[in-house]
C-alpha cells in the first residue's frame, strides 16, 4: 500500500523551502518534493534511505547528506517542528560534513594514483607473489629510463621462466612489444618469447620469431653475447628451407667470423648448396673449408677427405673415366694380361686415388698412391678373378688380383661410379679409384 507523505511546516522563507531533491538510483528512490504553489507549504518525503553500495555519483551523495543534516540542524525531526535556538550545532555539523565531503569525494582522486597490477601475472608462492607485485610496481614508476625498465622487465620474464609459466611470459612480453614498438630492447623480448615457445615444443613458431629478430630488429649484446648470433644458430637447426639455411650461413660467415668455427660454417654451407643442386657454389664453399683442416664437423668424420676429393676432381681434366663398368674392367684386364704398367697408370684415377688395407676404415687417412706399378709387376705374372667380387653393387665394384709381391700378394682393385652432378658429362661415369691390400675380410 502506498504510503502518504506528511506535510511538515517549515519556518523558513519560501525561496529556501523550494528545494529540488534529485532522483538517484537507490534501493528506495528519493522522490522529488516540489511545492504545488508558492503560497502552500512544500510536501517533503520523509522516507529517505541511502544505500551507499548503489551510489555512482559521489558528489550527489554528498549533496543529499548535507541536505539531510541541514534539516536535522534546523529542527526538522520526525513530524514536529523544532526551532533552532543556536547556530552552533549547524556550524559543527557543516564542519563535519565538509570533512566528510573531502574524504568521500577525495577517495576517487587519491585512488587514481594507485598502480593497477593484473592479477593474471601474480602467481606462485606468497613470497613469489610479493616479489612480482614489487617488480610490477617498479615497472610503473614514473622516473624509469630505458635501462631501468629493461632490468625490471627481464626480472619479471626470468621469474616466469623459472616457474615454467611460459604462457604468461609470452603474454607479458608480447604486450610490451606491441605497446612500445620503439623500445630498443624489443629484440631481447622477442628472443625470450621464442625461447618460451621452444620450451613448449612449438618449434615452427619459435623459428618465426628468430627469423623476425634477425631480419627486422637491430642486434643487441646481452652479457657479451649477440642476440642475432644466437638466433642464427637456432635457425640453422630449426629451418627446413635450404635457401633460408644458405642465407643464415652466409650471415654467420660475414658478420660473426671471429666468434664461430669457420670450418664448420663453410663445410655445412657446401652441403646445403649440394642439396639445392648449386654445385659450383658448393665447390667454392668446400675450397674455403679446406683452409680449416683442423675443424671437426659433427656427423661428418671424413669431411676433409670428401671436400678435398670434390675440389680436386672439379679442378682435374677427368680423362681417365669410362662410360661403363664393363668398359673399364675390360681395359684393366687387358693391361694386366699384357703386363703393361704404363697402360694401368693411364687408367688409374689422377686425383683421389688411394691405397689402404682392409683394416683401415674410411675415416682413416688413406695413403695416396705415389708409386710405380712396374716395381710390383716386374718378374711377376699378375692374375685376376673371372668375375667381380660378390660384394660389388651398382655404385662400386671389387676385382681380386694376386701375384704382386712376396709380402702382400693379393690386391683388390676398387672401381666406383662417379658422383659429380655439377658436370653432367662426367656424372655417372666409372673410374679406378683405389687398391685394397690383402685378403678381403
Amino acid at each position: 500500500m502506498e504510503k502518504k507523505t506528511q506535510q511538515i511546516p517549515i519556518n523558513i522563507s519560501r525561496k529556501e523551502a523550494n528545494i529540488r531533491v534529485w532522483e538517484i538510483s537507490m534501493s528506495e528512490p528519493i522522490r522529488k518534493a516540489a511545492p504545488k504553489s508558492m503560497n502552500k507549504k512544500p510536501i517533503i518525503n520523509t522516507n529517505i534511505t541511502a544505500d551507499l553500495r548503489f551510489f555512482n555519483n559521489r558528489i550527489l551523495y554528498c549533496y543529499h547528506k548535507i541536505w539531510y543534516n541541514f534539516k536535522v540542524a534546523m529542527g526538522m525531526k520526525n513530524k514536529n517542528l523544532i526551532t533552532v535556538k543556536s547556530p552552533l550545532p549547524l556550524v559543527l555539523i557543516l564542519v563535519v560534513l565538509a570533512g566528510l565531503l573531502g574524504t568521500v569525494c577525495g577517495k576517487k582522486l587519491s585512488g587514481s594514483s594507485h598502480v593497477y597490477i593484473d592479477p593474471y601475472y601474480i602467481i606462485g608462492s606468497r613470497e613469489n607473489r610479493e616479489q612480482l607485485r614489487d617488480l610490477f610496481t617498479l615497472l610503473n614508476a614514473p622516473d624509469n629510463d630505458a635501462e631501468k625498465t629493461f632490468a625490471v622487465v627481464r626480472e619479471i620474464a626470468n621469474n616466469f621462466a623459472k616457474n615454467r609459466e611460459y604462457s604468461r611470459l609470452i603474454h607479458f612480453l608480447s604486450g610490451r612489444t606491441i605497446a612500445y614498438p620503439d623500445d630498443p630492447y624489443n629484440s631481447y623480448y622477442l628472443l625470450m618469447i621464442a625461447y618460451a615457445y621452444m620450451q613448449q615444443d612449438s618449434l615452427p613458431i619459435a623459428a618465426r620469431y628468430f627469423d623476425l629478430i634477425v631480419k627486422n630488429y637491430p642486434d643487441l649484446t646481452i652479457n657479451g653475447e649477440s642476440i642475432h648470433l644466437a638466433c642464427l644458430n637456432q635457425l640453422i637447426d630449426l629451418s627446413d628451407n635450404q635457401e633460408q639455411r644458405i642465407w643464415y650461413y652466409q650471415e654467420l660467415i660475414s658478420r660473426f667470423s671471429p666468434k664461430i668455427d669457420l670450418g664448420i660454417a663453410w663445410f655445412m654451407l657446401g652441403q646445403t648448396y649440394e642439396r639445392i643442386g648449386d654445385w659450383n657454389s658448393a665447390i667454392q664453399a668446400y675450397s674455403h673449408y679446406l683452409r680449416y683442416a683442423g675443424s671437426i664437423i659433427p656427423g661428418f668424420p671424413n669431411a676433409y677427405d670428401y671436400a678435398r676429393q670434390q675440389v680436386d676432381f672439379n679442378n682435374s681434366h677427368k680423362d681417365w673415366t669410362y662410360g661403363s663398368l664393363p668398359a673399364l674392367l675390360a681395359a684393366v684386364q687387358s693391361a694386366l694380361d699384357d703386363a703393361s704398367a704404363y697402360r694401368l697408370r693411364r687408367i688409374q684415377a689422377k686425383v683421389n686415388f688411394f691405397t689402404r688395407s682392409w683394416g683401415q676404415i674410411e675415416t682413416d687417412d688413406p695413403q695416396i698412391a705415389d708409386f710405380s706399378l712396374s716395381d710390383f709387376m716386374q718378374g711377376n705374372r699378375i692374375r685376376y678373378a673371372d668375375r667381380l667380387d660378390a660384394s660389388s653393387n651398382s655404385t662400386e665394384a671389387f676385382l681380386k688380383t694376386w701375384g704382386w709381391s712376396q709380402y702382400i700378394s693379393t690386391w683388390y682393385l676398387y672401381f666406383r661410379k662417379i658422383y659429380f652432378p655439377s658436370d653432367p658429362e662426367i656424372h655417372g661415369r666409372w673410374e679406378w679409384a683405389g687398391i685394397y691390400y690383402g685378403e678381403k675380410f
